[in-house]
C-alpha cells in the first residue's frame, strides 16, 4: 500500500539501521566521502530539540563523565550538519552531555547527511534498542513520526522491530492525563499499570492508589475493572449484562493488548462469540493478515 521508498527501506530492520549509523562510511562511486571519526569542538554541537529522550539521570551522567575522563569517548557521537560548520546530534546526546561535564573541548563524531524525518527515526531506533526511553518518551516519539511525517503504525513497528500492537499500546498511553503520564515519566508507574487505567473514570486517583499501595499490574487491572463495572452499573440500577468471570476478563485484556484492538468474549453454553472491534480499514487489514497466518 505504501510506495514511498524512504519507508520501504524500514524493512531492513533495527540492527541494520543501527549498524550502518554507528559505522564510518567510505566514499561510494559518484559521491563524495562522508566525514567519519572527526573530532569537532563541543560548542559547535547542539542537541536535537525533537529527540524523544528528555530524561537524563544526573547520577548516571556523572558516572559516565568519570569514565570519559579516564578512557575518553569510546563510541563517537552521530551528528548531521545544520549550518556553517555546526552540527546537530542524531544519536549520542548522553555521551555529549557527559563529555561537557568531563570538561572535554572536542569530541569524536560520525557525520550523516540525513533529513529531519530520518534523524528522528534514527534517534528513536537507537533509544528503543538501548532501552533509554521511558514509556511516555517512546509514545511521544511515535506520535511525532505519525503527525509530522505520515508514518502508519505498521511502519513504526518495522522501524523498531516490534509488533504493530506494541506501537498501538504505546500510543494509547498518551490518552492518560498529565499527572499519570508524569508518574510514568518518573518510573513510579509502569506501562502495564497505566494501560489498565485508560478506560477508567478517574485515572489520577486510581494511579495514586496503585503507587501508594504498591499494587501489582494484575491488582491494578482488577481495580480498573471494578471502576469500569461501577460506571456501567451505578448503585441501585440493574446490571445490563451478566457479569463475566475473572478468567474471561483476563483473556479479553490479554487479547486486546496483543492486538492493540478492543476484544470481547461471550460464552453461550459450550460455544460463544469472539468480537474484535476495528476503527479503520488499516486495522481491518491487520486483522485479516493475522487470520491468514492461522
Amino acid at each position: 500500500m505504501n510506495d514511498d521508498p524512504s519507508k520501504r527501506r524500514l524493512g531492513r530492520g533495527l540492527a541494520a539501521l543501527i549498524g550502518e549509523m554507528d559505522q564510518p562510511l567510505t566514499a561510494a562511486p559518484g559521491r563524495s566521502a562522508i566525514s567519519a571519526d572527526r573530532k569537532v569542538p563541543i560548542e559547535l554541537i547542539s542537541r536535537n530539540p525533537k529527540n524523544p529522550r528528555k530524561n537524563f539521570s544526573e547520577e548516571e551522567l556523572q558516572d559516565l563523565a568519570s569514565s570519559i575522563r579516564q578512557h575518553g569517548i569510546v563510541q563517537p557521537v552521530v551528528v548531521r550538519t545544520v549550518g556553517d560548520s555546526k552540527y546537530e546530534i542524531i544519536a549520542g546526546e548522553r555521551r555529549w552531555r557527559a563529555a561537557q561535564l568531563a570538561g572535554l573541548v572536542e569530541i569524536p563524531v560520525i557525520i550523516r547527511d540525513v533529513d529531519d524525518r530520518t534523524a528522528l527515526e534514527l534517534a528513536i531506533v537507537e533509544n528503543v534498542q538501548r532501552a533509554d526511553l521511558n514509556p511516555v518518551e517512546e509514545a511521544m516519539g511515535y506520535e511525532q513520526l505519525i503527525a509530522e511525517h505520515g508514518y502508519t503504525q505498521n511502519d513504526l513497528g518495522e522501524i523498531i522491530g516490534k509488533s504493530r500492537s506494541h506501537v498501538a499500546n504505546s500510543l494509547r498511553l498518551l490518552k492518560l492525563p498529565d499527572p499519570v503520564r508524569q508518574m510514568l515519566f518518573d518510573g513510579s508507574l509502569s506501562a502495564g499499570h497505566a494501560r489498565a487505567l485508560i478506560p477508567t473514570s478517574d485515572p489520577v486517583a486510581l494511579a495514586k492508589t496503585i503507587v501508594n499501595k504498591g499494587l501489582s499490574v494484575r491488582d491494578a487491572e482488577r481495580l480498573a475493572q471494578n471502576d469500569i463495572k461501577a460506571q456501567s452499573n451505578p448503585a441501585g440500577s440493574e446490571p445490563k449484562t451478566p457479569e463475566k468471570d475473572a478468567d474471561t476478563m483476563a483473556l479479553e485484556r490479554d487479547l486486546s493488548n496483543r492486538l492493540g484492538l478492543q476484544v470481547k468474549v461471550s460464552h453461550n453454553g459450550e460455544g460463544g462469540r469472539l468480537m474484535i472491534a476495528y476503527k479503520s480499514l488499516e486495522q481491518l487489514e491487520q486483522i485479516c493478515r493475522l487470520l491468514e497466518r492461522v
